[in-house]
């Protein structure tokens, strides 16, 4: 660790069979050595991994703990916790690659051949692409939709000019956007229809 810091470079450092104290150690010994900045893998040193030792959520505490940034070395079989791994905001994920998963040794049954590095580079794309920015407002591509499956209220049945409306004779569907929006539920009952309706006429104010 001494020597790496010593270089001066960005180091990538993975933790597996490591606890938050020897981490802390490995991290003063780097950074007091002149290591550049320091990037975290989690990672479960077992080829391969069982699913249920992965503790993806041990990224959380990682990052929370030592404020670097944070990834995954992946030792699992497949893609899938891979790309689970870069959807909880891995910014780093390493995979083992061999051109042939059947070679003897302990590394190539959790490794990936060219096909599936590829489909996880795709997949984690894919995550990538879909985080966004976490706020919560109508997308773009739905604001086409907006009119179109919004519902408003309607006459369920014929209503005379004076009548209340009420929950027995007012439905609410898709109108393309006209009409009172159901929203207003709660305003429309109890009022006095204005006019008559028929079946499936859009209430006026």
């Amino acid at each position: 660790l001494k020597k790496i810091g010593a270089v001066r470079k960005p180091v990538i450092l993975s933790t597996g069979m490591a606890d938050l104290g020897e981490i802390e150690r490995a991290l003063d010994r780097l950074e007091s050595s002149g290591a550049g900045p320091v990037s975290l893998l989690h990672c479960t040193t077992e080829n391969p991994c069982p699913y249920t030792d992965v503790n993806l959520r041990a990224m959380d505490t990682l990052r929370a703990a030592f404020g670097k940034p944070v990834g995954y070395s992946d030792h699992t079989e497949g893609i899938e916790v891979a790309i689970a791994a870069a959807a909880r905001g891995a910014e780093i994920v390493e995979k083992h690659f061999t051109l042939d998963r059947g070679l003897p040794g302990p590394d190539h049954r959790a490794s990936l051949d060219p096909e599936g590095l590829g489909a996880m580079v795709r997949g984690i794309r894919i995550v990538e692409a879909c985080l966004g920015t976490g706020g919560k407002k109508p997308a773009a591509s739905e604001a086409k939709n907006r009119d179109v499956v919004r519902r408003s209220i309607v006459a369920s049945r014929r209503i005379q000019a004076g009548e209340t409306m009420s929950e027995s004779n007012l439905t609410a569907k898709r109108a393309g956007g006209a009409g009172v929006d159901v929203a207003l539920w709660d305003f429309i009952v109890g009022r006095a229809a204005v006019r008559t309706y028929e079946p499936d006429d859009l209430i006026v104010l």
